[in-house]
């Protein structure tokens, strides 16, 4: 039960064959491009290639199908290089360059892409970030440059246009964003402009026919807007309390995409994922039997092709048909359970101290085998990492290790989390290590008071910042018996003063600006 997962990500349609990304642990953890074609799945490039950009640290977007191969960023220099057949480097080698590369979309009738840049430089702890072409001859041009990030450039289908975003400290992706649009004149990119200021922007992107549209916050959810080009003004497509968003940790995140007369896309509704199309301004959901997604491209068919899970089943790559009909691309790793044996969650909302509610899933011990005499099962509450993140929405093997030996799992999507509409995620602002840790405390309480779990035998688990709210509750409160907190933040100080760029003002809206609101 300790094997490590392949890590799927990223899956791509071009030429309607299939691409995906996977993470391998069995080859030192390296990220392999596979294609798939005529129902066969085939690694791309040499076996030791490794795909993986560090723009952001984070990465994602770190490959690009295009006519002439695929171009991809390699993890061991960081150069963009051409894969076709034979792996060529486009890119100068970091001797001559300190660049890395994300995101990157191709220029239609050219061989140019536009890709998002960092520059590191030695005289500077922190790099410069841009917008720039790439020809296959390794020549590249900046074209917006000026602000603290750059992100998700998209070109319109005749060539014309190019959207892409960006924002500035003390800003993270899921606050303020702006969008901005440039005109191809003479094959350069000039004439920019702000289309939209704000608030949380993300994935624009051109329909077939050529209109931009947007994923904004504006109405307090993650819709899909339809953006003016003439005024910037933005409408949205359908208007609903889910959110078709997710927060911007990595580039290259997809949750929308066209066919034929249809909008493909996923979104969040408490916490669970869903998949659907809208049609003629409906949101038709389609019924497949999986509740969380990661990415989504479509097949000339109209079938969409996304990483998918159940609450009963691991991720795997597969095809989605509007009549939910699904089919499955690569073997994902089996759950050594038998599917009676898998617990499942009881979505929950649990009272904060501010009389609103708070998020959780509920999961009972299960093991046909064994009968507990003790009484009410011990608790494990669970932490996400972010904190700007989300409890998972499908099977978790760790979380059954514990329910299979007479353990309850509870996992909160406590105040901050995303999934929840915007003011839900605002609600961790300046109070971090605070609210979090109000919720979960009172998550455990009102299981045990609830004789879910038993009150003397709780425990608090998590991860990076979900360490950190860990450590908060088992050093501000009395209610939880032990804990686990796994590389969790110890020292605020320490982390405002030792990060990287994209995260270097993250802790102004969580905790207060540092040093100026040290005394917080």
């Amino acid at each position: 039960m300790a094997k490590g997962a392949i890590r799927l990500s990223e899956p791509t349609v071009f030429n309607n064959d299939i691409y995906w990304l996977e993470g391998r642990p069995e080859e030192s953890g390296r990220t392999a491009i596979v294609k798939y074609h005529d129902k066969t799945a085939s690694t791309l490039g040499p076996a030791d290639l490794n795909v993986r950009t560090l723009v952001h640290e984070y990465g994602g977007g770190s490959w690009l199908p295009t006519s002439n191969g695929i171009l991809l960023t390699s993890l061991i220099d960081q150069r963009i290089w051409l894969l076709n057949g034979d792996l060529q480097p486009i890119t100068s080698s970091p001797s001559d360059s300190h660049l890395r590369f994300a995101n990157g979309t191709s220029v239609p009738n050219t061989t140019e892409t536009v890709w998002v840049v960092e520059r590191h430089r030695d005289d500077s702890p922190t790099p410069d970030n841009l917008l720039a072409t790439v020809t296959l001859d390794g020549h590249i041009e900046e074209i917006a440059t000026g602000a603290d990030f750059y992100s998700s450039p998209v070109v319109s289908p005749d060539g014309e246009s190019l959207a892409y975003l960006s924002w500035n400290h003390p800003s993270m992706p899921w606050d303020h964003v702006r969008l901005h649009l440039a005109k191809r004149i003479k094959g350069k990119w000039r004439h920019h402009q702000i289309l939209v200021d704000g608030p949380a922007l993300q994935q624009p992107k051109f329909s077939p026919e050529g209109e931009l549209h947007i994923v904004s916050d504006e109405t307090g959810w993650w819709n899909i807007h339809k953006v003016d080009l003439e005024n910037g003004l933005t409408q949205p497509i359908f208007s609903a309390q889910y959110e078709f968003g997710v927060p911007g940790w990595v580039f290259g995140q997809q949750t929308y995409a066209w066919s034929n007369d249809a909008i493909w896309c996923t979104w969040i509704d408490k916490g669970t994922g869903h998949i659907g199309r809208i049609v003629e301004s409906e949101l038709l959901e389609v019924d497949c039997g999986l509740t969380e997604f990661n990415g989504l491209s479509m097949l000339e068919d109209g079938r969409a092709v996304t990483v998918a899970a159940s609450w009963t089943s691991q991720a795997a790559v597969v095809i989605i048909a509007a009549d939910g009909s699904v089919e499955k691309l690569n073997n994902s790793q089996e759950s050594p359970l038998p599917s009676e044996e898998i617990s499942t969650p009881t979505s929950m909302s649990v009272p904060d101290l501010d009389g609103d509610d708070t998020y959780c899933f509920y999961f009972a011990p299960l093991n046909s085998k064994f009968f507990s005499q003790s009484g009410l099962p011990p608790l494990i509450l669970l932490s996400h990492g972010g904190p700007t993140g989300a409890a998972r929405s499908s099977y978790d093997l760790a979380i059954q290790f514990w329910t299979n030996r007479g353990f309850a799992v509870v996992d909160v999507n406590y105040r901050g989390s995303t999934g929840f509409g915007t003011e839900y995620r605002n609600k961790l602002r300046r109070k971090w290590g605070i609210a979090d840790t109000e919720d979960c405390v009172g998550a455990a309480r009102f299981l045990a008071n609830q004789g879910l779990a038993d009150p003397k035998r709780l425990v608090i688990k998590g991860g990076s910042a979900g360490g950190y709210t860990t450590l908060r509750a088992l050093t501000t409160t009395d209610v939880f018996a032990a804990g686990i907190s796994r590389y969790g933040v110890a020292d605020l100080a320490t982390l405002a003063e030792d990060t990287h760029k994209f995260e270097a003002r993250y802790l102004d809206s969580l905790v207060g600006e540092w040093p100026a609101e040290r005394d917080i």
